[in-house]
């Protein structure tokens, strides 16, 4: 194995791609492949990035009839109704509802959740630190994100929350229940929870922090084995990604034996960052694609040539908390043969939603397109099947008692290499003490990596026999 080789994508823009959301912006992207000339954004004056909806002529054309039933329950709303009623109110109620019968993910973005929306794709914004959906008319929590304040008072994945404080969450709707959500640092929500595990709901108090996520984090776990975890994709995690694995192979002597991507819990979020983090593993092929009704949500992204590990084995961790752009990492790596796929059942998320700004602090946001992984998987409500389901156990220190070895023997030959062999003992103590050993699934991760590296060994050795 050689020395790390960064990868710098040209030029483009981007997309945010969540568990709640995916947005258009300009920023960086890869290499796509698209045979449409259409226009795929432009910039609007002080308005921020637009789609084109050029919807053919025919679809925009609204019945006479249906237009004049709108204008007459309009009219008998702003008579006869017991109090007097907005004509803006009336207007975005509307469009809300337009957009909530489509599907869980569209929606009218009013000037605060718009904001609120735009914060939370820096890396930094207000809150208790869950990605969150809507399921039943209930707040689902997709994934706690890691350090910040929900993670650490103990919320998991999957919970319902029924109630934010005093405030049913039935009847909600999902801005609404996240804007209840955000608060002034110190203040302290109490959630009202459904979960699985237990018969009855719990409470957990939550104290509201200024959520700053560090996206990727990484660290050598052993000699020779690398771990990168990634929290959520914001706009920098792709290059954050390539230079967390060249700074572990830095610190291996320029190689890794192999290397653990985990995006359990990962809720989604930019999907170029996505793109970008698979292109760091894959020489080639394509990433994703996107299929939709006009020619602007059809896209192909495609990996360019080089893989900065240079073949390293890796092993991805995923779970139920794993959606959107994390599914789209997995998925690729796993139709090219690039990694294994540890874990459980991914969340299931293949739709793709687009912020269109209607003005300077209005925006809808919609699902336009599905996606799809290399091989024309479609993981919407189905998600990624890892290739080694293991799920999370918990892991107790062994109190009984230890086996005797030849070393424990009296008058028990010596081992010619006795300091190298003490060293080796110290070492495997130490791996014994380290966290890994409390996570199953990081464990297992681990020894499949080693597996796979006395395999390759094993073989090169043959082959030079």
């Amino acid at each position: 194995m050689g020395t790390a080789r960064s990868k710098h994508p040209g030029k483009g823009f981007r997309t945010l791609l969540g568990a709640a959301c995916l947005m258009t912006l300009p920023g960086l992207a890869l290499s796509q492949d698209t045979s449409s000339d259409e226009e795929i954004l432009r910039e609007g004056a002080n308005t921020g990035p637009k789609m084109q909806l050029r919807l053919p002529d025919p679809e925009l054309q609204l019945p006479l009839d249906d237009l004049r039933k709108f204008t007459e329950v309009f009219s008998r709303i702003k008579e006869a109704y017991v109090e007097e009623v907005d004509d803006r109110q009336l207007l975005e109620s509307a469009i809300k509802g337009m957009l909530a019968d489509l599907d869980p993910h569209s929606t009218y973005l009013a000037p605060q959740e718009y904001e609120e929306l735009e914060e939370s794709t820096t890396g930094e914004f207000g809150g208790l630190g869950i990605e969150v959906g809507m399921e039943d008319g209930f707040v689902k929590v997709i994934a706690p994100i890691d350090d910040t304040p929900a993670h650490k008072a103990g919320v998991q994945a999957g919970d319902l929350i029924i109630k934010l404080g005093d405030q049913p969450v039935k009847g909600l709707s999902l801005e609404e229940a996240v804007t209840l959500m955000r608060g002034e640092p110190g203040t302290i929500l109490t959630l009202t929870i459904m979960r699985q595990s237990e018969s009855a709901p719990i409470e957990i108090d939550v104290e509201r922090d200024i959520i700053k996520v560090t996206s990727v984090k990484s660290r050598l776990l052993e000699n020779g084995y690398g771990y990168v975890r990634i929290t959520q994709f914001q706009a920098e995690t792709g290059s954050e990604f390539s230079a967390a694995i060249e700074n572990l192979m830095a610190e291996n002597d320029g190689t890794l034996d192999g290397l653990i991507l985990d995006v359990r819990n990962n809720p989604g979020g930019i999907l170029q960052a996505s793109v970008e983090a698979a292109d760091a593993l894959l020489d080639e092929g394509l990433v994703v694609y996107t299929e939709g009704r006009i020619p602007s949500s059809r896209l192909r992204f495609s990996a360019t040539p080089g893989d900065i590990t240079n073949g390293t084995p890796v092993v991805v961790l995923i779970n139920g908390g794993s959606a959107s752009a994390s599914e789209i990492l997995a998925g690729a790596l796993q139709d090219h043969g690039r990694a294994v796929i540890m874990g459980t059942q991914s969340f299931g998320k293949g739709s793709v939603q687009t912020v269109i700004p209607l003005d300077e602090t209005h925006a809808i946001k919609m699902t336009t397109a599905r996606y799809f992984t290399p091989d024309g998987r479609s993981i919407q409500a189905r998600g990624i099947r890892p290739d080694i389901e293991v799920r999370p156990a918990q892991l107790t220190e062994f109190d009984g008692q230890p086996f005797f070895t030849e070393a424990d023997l009296s008058g028990h030959l010596e081992n010619g290499d006795a300091e190298e062999s003490r060293a080796a003992d110290r070492s495997s103590a130490d791996d014994q003490r380290s966290a890994i050993d409390l996570d199953f699934q990081l464990r297992s991760a681990l020894n499949l990596l080693k597996g796979l590296t006395i395999l390759g060994q094993q073989q090169r050795g043959g082959d030079q026999e």
